[in-house]
């Protein structure tokens, strides 16, 4: 065998074995390169005779030909399996979860969650949303209410005081309760009324289930003819779909407030076996807002006359339902700014609750 020939030999058979396309460059190289083997012989070839030089030419360009188809066919399986290896490698397999996205991971607050469920099943009885300011002056939060100066309620411990404004001196507070929207839409129209007024209010006190801000939503009904028996079937359809059951049982107690007439609190069954609360079953009872016929005082502070208007009032606290619904131990919690707990508690931001698609977590 010449030297050309075994040369020849120990490419091809690096070129079969090469593994992978770096290895493959090298055994390119090592031939047909600047210092390869074959262009080294080709620069031999002016030294040789011309009858010589014609032979070994024609023996180093087949040599030539032979070797470089060897390459390119080698190189085409190698960047075959190189594709295949990464098909393999990047397969996307359907059945594992998505990573979470932004919308994902944020966390809708149990409040705004509820404010929404309640917005949700008050439209569906034709109430509109009204809003009032969180500062109120003293006659729209006590005096048109019903609220005489000496009620307890205006005391400094309940209430909190801010300095007084204007030449006249007006006394003005942070709003005690969502009442005072309730007087504003009465004196900015006429009847008839149907609203519901969710929005944060301000009293000094503080433990598991009093902070000094929290959230409540009143209701307002008013025009002619309007009954007890109205405000019972408003409150027991809100019960029922809120709590998502219609095992829910209702108990209206005579109570007092200075701004209706009658008054009553509300109490819904529940069971608290084994230290869990379940809202519609069991006989124990559980008081969850308050309401009655508004005073008749307080519809004339709003300019209506109550021979011919009347209606219903209601209210109750947003996160103490939410504690209720959702079973949140603390209502302190709810303004700790903790991740943690927003994370165990919060709701997904596109699960947007629905009547037809059900309002629970």
């Amino acid at each position: 065998m010449t030297e050309i020939a075994r040369l020849a030999a120990e490419t091809e058979s690096a070129v079969a074995t090469a593994q992978t396309l770096d290895a493959l460059e090298e055994a390119r190289l090592a031939v047909l390169g600047k210092k390869g083997w074959l262009s080294a012989a080709m620069k031999e070839l002016g030294a040789l005779s011309p009858e010589d030089r014609k032979t070994r030419a024609t023996q180093l360009n087949e040599v030539k030909d032979r070797v470089t188809a060897s390459l390119e066919a080698r190189k085409t399986v190698l960047a075959d399996a190189a594709i295949e290896a990464r098909l393999k490698a990047e397969t996307l397999d359907m059945t594992l979860p998505l990573a979470e996205s932004a919308e994902q991971a944020g966390r809708i607050h149990p409040v705004s969650q509820v404010i929404d469920e309640i917005t949700e099943i008050f439209a569906a009885m034709g109430f509109s949303i009204a809003e009032g300011p969180d500062i109120e002056d003293d006659f729209h939060n006590f005096t048109a209410l019903n609220i005489p100066p000496e009620h307890p309620a205006r005391q400094m411990q309940d209430t909190f005081y801010l300095p007084k404004r204007g030449a006249d001196g007006e006394q003005i507070v942070l709003r005690t309760h969502t009442s005072p929207v309730q007087v504003r839409t009465m004196r900015g129209g006429p009847p008839p009324y149907r609203i519901i007024v969710p929005g944060r209010t301000y009293r000094s006190d503080y433990d598991m289930t009093h902070t000094p801000m929290f959230h409540q939503v009143e209701g307002l009904v008013i025009d002619r003819a309007i009954h007890m028996g109205h405000l019972k079937g408003v409150l027991t359809e809100f019960c029922k779909a809120f709590f998502e059951t219609d095992k829910v049982k209702m108990r209206f107690r005579p109570s007092y407030f200075p701004f209706t007439e009658p008054s009553a609190e509300v109490d819904i069954n529940c069971s608290r076996d084994g230290g869990v609360l379940r809202v519609g079953e069991g006989n124990d009872w559980l008081e969850i807002l308050g309401s009655g016929m508004v005073n008749p005082k307080v519809l004339e502070y709003c300019g209506l006359d109550p021979n011919e208007w009347q209606g219903f009032a209601f209210g109750m606290g947003i996160d103490r339902i939410a504690m209720l619904k959702y079973g949140i131990p603390d209502l302190r919690s709810f303004f700790d700014a903790d991740l943690r707990w927003l994370k165990h508690y919060g709701f997904v931001p596109l699960d947007i609750p629905t009547l037809g698609q059900g309002v629970a977590r």
